[in-house]
């Protein structure tokens, strides 16, 4: 009698174990289970669910001597185990409360009802240290085992009369205590290999979107073009399943890789209903079907996609379509990398338009630094040149050569580098008229090592060097002397420019970039500019003292290392 209720009892474990791992499947349900917080409404679900397995326990069980040998205790354990107190004692009090509703006159009714909430809270409380247990499935066994040795205890407290009830404990005991609890050691041991199976499949295809968007962020991050876009679609068709990789912008399909290229082809209008409804709704579609695609192409091989929106500010920018040949054959796995590299895409993308926009406000910075200095300058040389026409037609024909030389090489587009000798050849056109409007009260040395490989953003050095001139120089009344000496370290180019004028106080230097600042418009642009290229630690470095001067330090990383960078960058 005992070896056939233990094997009845087998198949109730087998019907709770199918349940707990159907609930493992359930997206919702699964993310309940594995959070370390729940809300009162999540409690109540999940009461809800693991009560509902005890009363399956219930039903499952087998009569036996006016009593039921059951499994009902596996959903109310399991329930407490996971949830805690709350869940387990609710779970039990459902399930124990159904248990003596529906047999009022039978005699471990009661008994039966207050084992139920007893075990279910016993599970609640032993939570904690479930969760910090090393070995679960141990644990689950040994204490379900105990919580069902307490039922049989109950059962002799408060079932009447005793000797039945001791009878029937005879019977039930041994066959309980090991089925119930070996099922749930075996549906905790279900629970957690599934939800790590989930897991490990869904980390596997976050790091996989991570890897494709490492691998395609050069491209996506200067805009959907068609020459980045099939080059991205041939890298995620390489590193994924799929059999056809597409990327389109609102209106055409900028790239398509994989099967179906023969009429899916580049620049050609987009041919799929499937792609135009997600691009109106902006909501990701999974067709299962090739009705479902709806390709205009009635030989399209492809019979299943997923297809996600690219998206820069809400604004839709274009799709990521993912193909497969076969029908119903997009996972969930899948499905959820499809999404991830939208949404990874969509980042990159708006990333590249405010790069681009940096960009704009960069040139656009420097072309206000133009205007300003250019008008300025060119007034104050051509009075210069004006008044030498007569008295020294030679000089000043030598200083309209340097002017047009200054002008051709200042009005570079801003983007460009320029090669540092070049830039010097420019600031020694600029001195060339300053010193022909300030004479002997101007004294310019330059101190540059031949041979050095270093390109710079124009309009670097120029404002500082007339900056030295206007507010060190000009207003010392004997005038003094500028040097501009260059000098080579291991990782950068050092350009130092030095000046004996009336120099500043501490006060001054702290406003300097300020952009109210009337002596720092010059140097105030030229030290955004370089924080912005090359990094907050390439600022500008300004010393002075009042009467003795102002040292003011350019720091240009060399190529060499730079392109280091960007290689550590990307590792």
């Amino acid at each position: 009698m005992i070896i056939l209720i233990i094997r009845n009892l087998f198949s109730c474990v087998g019907i709770i174990m199918l349940l707990s791992y159907l609930m493992t499947r359930h997206k919702s349900l699964r993310e309940m289970i594995t959070k370390k917080e729940t809300s009162l409404n999540e409690k109540i679900i999940l009461s809800l669910i693991f009560s509902i397995y005890g009363i399956i326990g219930t039903y499952t069980g087998i009569p036996i001597n006016g009593a039921i040998a059951n499994s009902r205790v596996i959903g109310v354990f399991v329930g407490g185990l996971i949830g805690g107190p709350f869940v387990g004692a609710m779970s039990g009090l459902i399930a124990g409360l159904h248990r003596m509703l529906i047999d009022m006159n039978g005699f471990t009714s009661l008994s039966c009802a207050i084992s139920t909430f007893c075990e279910g809270t016993l599970a609640g409380f032993l939570k904690n240290r479930y969760d910090k247990s090393d070995n679960k499935v141990t644990f689950a066994l040994f204490y379900g085992m105990l919580a069902e040795i307490m039922q049989m205890v109950i059962i002799l407290i408060f079932s009447k009369p005793f000797l039945s009830a001791l009878e029937l404990v005879k019977l039930i005991a041994l066959p309980m205590v090991i089925t119930n609890g070996i099922g749930i050691s075996l549906s905790i041991s279900l629970i957690h290999s599934s939800i790590t199976e989930i897991e490990s499949r869904e980390a596997y295809q976050a790091q996989l979107a991570l890897k494709i968007a490492d691998k395609t962020f050069p491209y996506i991050r200067n805009g959907l073009n068609k020459d980045n876009a099939s080059v991205v679609a041939n890298i995620i068709l390489e590193m994924t399943d799929f059999d056809a990789v597409a990327i389109t912008d609102n209106t055409r399909i900028l790239a398509h890789a994989g099967v179906g290229e023969e009429h899916h082809k580049e620049d050609k209008y987009i041919m799929t209903e499937l792609t135009k409804n997600v691009i109106n709704t902006g909501l990701c579609k999974v067709a299962e079907d090739k009705n479902t695609i709806n390709c205009s192409n009635s030989n399209c091989k492809l019979n299943s996609a997923i297809v996600v929106p690219l998206k820069y500010n809400d604004r839709i920018m274009g799709t990521l379509k993912l193909y497969k040949k076969s029908k119903h054959s997009i996972t969930k796995s899948e499905e959820a990398l499809a999404n991830g590299l939208g949404k990874l895409f969509s980042t990159q993308i708006e990333l590249g338009e405010l790069d681009y926009q940096s960009q704009l406000l960069t040139k656009s910075e420097l072309k206000a630094l133009q205007a300003q200095i250019n008008p300025h300058f060119f007034f104050n040389a051509i009075n210069t040149i004006a008044s030498l026409t007569r008295s020294s037609p030679d000089k000043s024909r030598e200083l309209l050569i340097h002017l047009s030389n200054y002008f051709r090489n200042s009005l570079n587009d801003p983007s460009d580098e320029v090669d540092l000798y070049k830039e010097i050849e420019n600031i020694k056109s600029y001195l060339e008229i300053e010193k022909a409007r300030f004479g002997d009260k101007l004294n310019i040395v330059f101190d540059i090592p031949k041979e050095l490989n270093c390109t710079l953003p124009p309009l670097i050095i120029q404002p500082i060097v007339e900056n030295a001139i206007k507010h060190g120089i000009f207003e010392k009344y004997d005038g003094g002397e500028i040097k501009i000496v260059v000098r080579k370290g291991n990782s950068v180019i050092f350009i130092f420019v030095i000046d004996n004028g009336v120099g500043m106080d501490k006060n001054m230097l702290e406003r300097i970039f300020k952009a109210n600042s009337k002596q720092g418009i010059g140097l105030k642009n030229v030290n955004d500019r370089l924080r912005v290229k090359y990094g907050e630690e390439y600022k500008l470095k300004i010393t002075s003292k009042i009467n003795h001067g102002t040292t003011v330090l350019i720091r240009i990383p060399l190529k060499e290392r730079m392109i280091l960078h960007d290689q550590s960058a990307n590792c």
